[in-house]
């Protein structure tokens, strides 16, 4: 990992609109997608692989004016883990797997600064009334993501078959999480910590999703369950600088 890639400065930026589903899989299923000194964070046996789509605006070094940002959408997936550091610390955060963005620079730029694995997307979506169609896709055509969601919370119940009893557990799956976890060639992680204001989801419903992570391995094959969906919107956020984390769970 190049030193850059250690989230050098704080950054900041509003999100005018963020929706995550979170999907429940085998925590066994998951597991070689989370590097050693990383622990799944389960609920009654499952792990959590959540696709974050945010809109994002004025993305920009903190302290910087808003005319300096970046506009962009983004979906981020990312898995809810656990980080014990050596020196006894225990930090609930994501592994965040891979980054698409429809923004050029961001490719560069998110890929100079992090770990997140930043690649190009294109960006389809509809709106009809309270329907919204997502579609995105690689510069070839091939599809990543294709979602329909209704955003009236008075249309969203639990999805079917979802391991959470009400909304308010399925709330801890949900995110944003304080930290993002990095894994370093050392063994060591690179930790962000992020902050928000007025945080505040209410649940979607999802008429349909299509996700092509998982069609490919190690997930191909295996059968998730939508667990839950949340809209938030008008949130503004920071990013802490990166620091690193050595932890005794790595060999």
């Amino acid at each position: 990992m190049f030193l850059s890639q250690s989230h050098p400065f704080p950054v900041v930026a509003r999100f005018e609109r963020v929706i995550a589903l979170s999907f429940a899989f085998p925590a066994d299923a998951l597991a070689p997608l989370v590097p050693a000194g990383l622990e799944i964070d389960t609920y009654e046996g499952s792990g959590f692989l959540t696709v974050a789509m945010v809109w994002t605006r004025n993305l920009r070094p903190a302290g910087f004016p808003a005319i300096f940002g970046h506009n962009f959408f983004l979906a981020g997936y990312r898995i809810f883990t656990r980080l014990r550091s050596a020196d006894g610390r225990k930090l609930r955060g994501l592994r965040i797997l891979r980054t698409e963005t429809d923004g050029h620079s961001m490719v560069l730029l998110g890929n100079l600064m992090t770990g997140y694995n930043y690649r190009r997307i294109r960006l389809r979506q509809i709106i009809e009334g309270n329907d919204l169609h997502i579609s995105t896709a690689l510069p070839d055509g091939k599809s990543t993501l294709d979602l329909k969601l209704c955003l009236d919370p008075a249309d969203a119940a639990l999805p079917a078959g979802s391991p959470f009893p009400d909304w308010r557990t399925a709330r801890r799956f949900a995110g944003p999480m304080p930290f993002t976890f990095s894994p370093k060639s050392d063994g060591s992680f690179v930790v962000v910590e992020g902050g928000r204001e007025n945080w505040h989801p209410r649940p979607v419903a999802v008429r349909q999703w299509s996700v092509g992570l998982f069609d490919e391995p190690p997930l191909t094959g295996i059968a998730p369950v939508l667990a839950n969906a949340f809209i938030i919107e008008n949130v503004d956020y920071r990013w802490e600088r990166g620091f690193v984390v050595n932890s005794p769970l790595t060999p």
